[in-house]
């Protein structure tokens, strides 16, 4: 018997102005796992290629054990570069002993973006139902550096990058994007 139909989502609200410029962004590649390499990191590579398919500069790329101290290491050398935009992590956020990039992550944020978690959900919900209670994707600022943690499959990079992560990414998109927002996070 199939499960119940679940209304598709639209695109996300807003529109984007061709008009505007364009302002690409440095951004890095985190592939969190055990037993993946460059040749079987598939949902890594699926960043890669939308990052650089949005007219983004891919900065660099790793994968790193599922090790809370390594993350930390990886993360904390990007986000101490001060020409790194964003940082965008896949695997590591469900729930089982060795999942541990939201304790690795989250730690080094200065403020939360505690909607990302949400509208993540809503988001997964369409594509997986209820099994999206699985993940415990996130998404913080630390030192003026976006960082979204998803989770590890290829369905999950694809709709957090399709239907999040991207849009807020692009200065075209409005209302409103994170790029505006760029040059005031370092306020006090």
């Amino acid at each position: 018997m199939p499960g119940p139909a679940y209304p598709p989502l639209t695109a996300p609200a807003g529109k984007m102005v061709d008009t505007m410029e364009f302002k690409q962004l440095r951004i890095c590649v985190m592939t969190i796992s055990d037993t993946r390499t460059d040749e079987t990191d598939t949902s890594g590579q699926i960043l890669a290629d939308r990052v650089r398919e949005a007219g983004h500069e891919l900065a660099d790329k790793a994968i790193v054990a599922d090790e809370v101290n390594a993350i930390r290491a990886v993360v904390r050398k990007w986000i101490a570069d001060p020409t790194i935009d964003a940082v965008v992590t896949t695997g590591g956020t469900g729930l089982t002993g060795r999942d541990v990039t939201p304790e690795a992550v989250r730690p080094l944020f200065d403020k939360e973006i505690e909607g990302f978690n949400i509208v993540w959900h809503l988001v997964s919900f369409q594509s997986v139902g209820t099994s999206t209670l699985q993940s415990r994707a996130c998404a913080g600022v630390a030192n003026a550096t976006f960082i979204f943690c998803l989770p590890g499959s290829n369905g999950a990079v694809r709709d957090g990058w399709d239907k999040l992560i991207r849009w807020q990414l692009d200065s075209r998109h409005l209302p409103c994007n994170m790029v505006e927002l760029m040059p005031r996070l370092m306020e006090s």
